[in-house]
C-alpha cells in the first residue's frame, strides 16, 4: 500500500512549486525606457526582479519532490522485482512520462529564471543613432508553462507511486503446485 504521508508530502511540495511558478509569471520583470537628465541618452530601467527568485524556488521544490518520490520507489534500480501484471506495466509507463514532464517543467522554470534575470545595458544617443532602443524582457507564458508541467508532474508522480506500490505489494504469486508430485511406478 502506498504511504499516505509520503503522498501528502509530495502533494504539498508540488503545490508550493506550482504557487511559486504562478507567482513568478505574475511578477515577471518589465522595463521602461528612461532618458538621462540632459536628454542625450536613453536607457532601460527594469523593475523588481522577484520573479527570478520565485522561479528558482519552484525549480527547487519540484526537484525535491521528484527526488523524494524516486528515493521512495527506488527508481526501479534497486530492490526486489515488481509483480508481473498491469500494475507493473502502468508503473513503467508512468515512470517514463513523469520524468519527461518533470524535465520539461524544470527547463521552463530554469530558462524563465535565467531570462528574467537578464537585463540589457543598452544606451542610445539621440545625436548619433536613430535606431529604436529595445529593452528585452521574458515573454509571457514561460513560467505558466512551467506551472502547467508542474501540475502534470504532480499528478503523474502520484499515480506512478500508487501503481508502483500496488505492483510491489504482497507476496509473489506461485503458479505451480506446492507439493512434490509422486506417480505410481509399475
Amino acid at each position: 500500500m502506498a504511504s499516505k504521508l509520503l503522498m501528502l508530502t509530495i502533494f504539498v511540495f508540488d503545490l508550493i512549486a506550482f504557487g511559486l511558478a504562478i507567482a513568478a509569471e505574475r511578477r515577471r520583470s518589465s522595463a521602461k525606457i528612461k532618458q538621462d537628465g540632459e536628454d542625450d541618452y536613453s536607457y532601460c530601467v527594469y523593475d523588481s526582479d522577484i520573479a527570478t527568485g520565485f522561479g528558482v524556488g519552484a525549480f527547487l521544490f519540484l526537484m525535491l519532490s521528484q527526488i523524494i518520490i524516486m528515493v521512495a520507489s527506488r527508481c526501479f534500480c534497486c530492490g526486489k522485482a515488481l509483480r508481473p501484471g498491469g500494475s507493473r506495466a502502468c508503473a513503467v509507463l508512468l515512470f517514463i512520462i513523469c520524468w519527461v514532464a518533470f524535465f520539461i517543467a524544470e527547463v521552463c522554470l530554469l530558462a524563465g529564471s535565467v531570462r528574467n534575470a537578464y537585463h540589457t545595458k543598452y544606451r542610445r544617443s539621440h545625436l548619433t543613432s536613430d535606431k529604436h532602443l529595445s529593452c528585452e524582457t521574458l515573454r509571457k507564458g514561460v513560467f505558466a508553462a512551467g506551472a502547467a508541467f508542474i501540475f502534470f508532474t504532480s499528478i503523474l508522480s502520484q499515480f506512478y507511486y500508487v501503481t508502483y506500490a500496488k505492483a510491489r505489494g504482497g507476496p509473489m504469486p506461485y503458479g505451480g503446485e506446492a507439493g512434490v508430485g509422486m506417480a505410481a511406478y509399475k
